[in-house]
């Protein structure tokens, strides 16, 4: 045997222990979803009770997304990859032992913050277990289709899971799997030697607290509108808190020798015009993933794993057009793509509107599949797009605005809808889904207008559609 065998056998275990991570954070984005009948049955929560429960993850996981790529570079992204996971298993099996909603909901804010920690370091892990830019490429893009495989299969694990365990074995099973990720990457993933020379990045204490406030205020805003109304007194508060705090942050990052959001770079259309159309797209995707989900088990009353299973044909056409997007952005460029893609999913949701009166699955499920194939084409043409706006020292920065901006957009998109949606029961529920796919529309025809005017005509795709960091530490011998 060589002695290049156990390196490249290393490197594949490296990237495996990597694609775990990802996988169970993208898994816990959108399973829950599936969840939300049985906890309402077991807990008797309210709607914005449910939102929480999505709500308080995706939360802590936009809110995070930024600094935490600060703590690789400070103390090796092998080591936060490994915290992060080890927190993302306790929260995860403390999500499953809960006894009351509060208690699930404040697993679930840990469980984010795990998350966060988790995304940048694997993929940092990925780029330094493959030093050849070709064999790079190719690394992750395993790594990134492994999230689309998570992504199309979370309703589907997580309605049998459901179905034939419980709502708790949706978290419950996150833990032996952070195990293996943990002892794959302890024994397979490359340590780092810091530079004593190289700069070391500060970590922006009083802009993450700002962003934090800011985000978590404007979300009980809005989730808790749905059941005290806007004039309460705790809405009102929550959103005067929230324009201080983002006013505040603003300064903060206009002023920081180092901020976590460089505030300069939204001076860049294509740069701007990205990170809103991240906003729009998955406050369009992941609220109507949350609604349709009430709708399917309330409405049609479908049982968690059918549940599940109608939302299959969608997420697996996204995979389909994530692999067909690269061409299709090579040959057209990626502003084209860009607005074919946001053109097809509204399209598809739009065609929908009077397809949820039918009763039937059946009608509605080509309207399905163009909205999933018009998603799937977005999402890696407006990664390109972002990476193209900006210079190579920016690339990690620039990737880490689009992941917080789409989990934001997400964020937005479950409260708002489910806040549209309100306390529909079986009978009123179809009139609420179909306000909420007229909000989807919109939003993906303001993505139309920010790919058309918001992005040069000359942004091709790049030989790979995934970041990698500007600086690579030096891999410990």
């Amino acid at each position: 045997m060589s002695q290049s065998e156990p390196s490249t056998a290393k490197r594949k275990l490296s990237l495996l222990a990597a694609c775990l991570g990802f996988v169970v954070v993208i898994l816990d984005v959108s399973v829950v979803n599936v969840a939300t009948d049985a906890l309402s049955k077991d807990f008797g929560g309210s709607l914005s009770g449910l939102e929480w429960v999505i709500n308080g993850y995706t939360l802590t996981f936009a809110a995070f997304l930024l600094s935490t790529g600060a703590l690789g570079d400070r103390f090796d992204p092998k080591r936060i990859y490994q915290v992060g996971f080890a927190l993302f298993a306790v929260a995860s099996f403390a999500c499953g032992a809960s006894t009351t909603l509060v208690a699930l909901i404040i697993s679930r804010v840990i469980q984010g913050l795990g998350a966060a920690m988790i995304v940048p370091s694997s993929l940092s892990i990925v780029n330094k277990s493959f030093p050849d830019a070709t064999e790079r490429a190719k690394a992750v893009s395993l790594w990134a289709a492994a999230g689309g495989l998570a992504l199309a299969l979370g309703p589907v694990v997580g309605g049998v899971l459901i179905d034939q365990l419980g709502w708790r074995s949706i978290f419950f099973v996150n833990v032996p799997i952070a195990i293996i990720g943990i002892w794959l990457t302890q024994v397979n993933a490359p340590g780092t030697v810091r530079d004593p020379q190289a700069p070391r990045r500060s970590f922006d204490v009083l802009g993450q607290v700002l962003a934090v406030v800011a985000l978590g205020t404007f979300t009980a805003a809005i989730i808790e509108a749905n059941g005290k109304g806007w004039g309460s007194s705790v809405v009102v508060t929550c959103l005067a808190v929230f324009v201080v705090a983002t006013i505040a942050f603003l300064v903060a990052e206009k002023k920081s020798s180092d901020p976590m959001l460089p505030l300069h770079l939204f001076g860049r259309k294509a740069f701007t015009s990205t990170s809103l159309i991240g906003v729009l797209v998955n406050f369009a995707f992941y609220g109507l993933i949350f609604v349709f989900s009430l709708f399917f088990q309330t409405a049609w009353s479908y049982s968690p794993i059918v549940a599940g299973l109608a939302f299959l044909p969608m997420t697996a056409t996204i995979m389909i057009a994530n692999l067909a997007c690269g061409p299709l952005a090579r040959r057209y460029g990626a502003r084209t793509v860009l607005m074919t893609g946001s053109t097809l999913a509204a399209v598809g949701y739009l065609a929908t509107l009077p397809a949820v009166n039918s009763g039937s699955y059946v009608a509605i499920i080509a309207q399905f599949l163009v909205a999933g194939f018009g998603i799937g084409l977005v999402v890696p043409a407006m990664t390109n797009a972002m990476l193209s706006a900006v210079d190579s020292g920016n690339i990690g920065i620039a990737s880490g605005v689009l992941n917080a901006s789409r989990q934001l957009g997400g964020l937005i998109g479950v409260a708002v809808m489910g806040l549209i949606v309100g306390h529909a029961d079986a009978d009123t529920f179809t009139s609420g889904l179909q306000s909420a796919l007229g909000w989807a529309v919109a939003a993906l025809v303001l993505c139309i207008l920010l790919s058309a005017f918001g992005i040069h005509r000359a942004t091709k795709a790049k030989a790979t559609t995934a970041p990698t960091p500007a600086k690579t530490p030096v891999p410990a011998k």
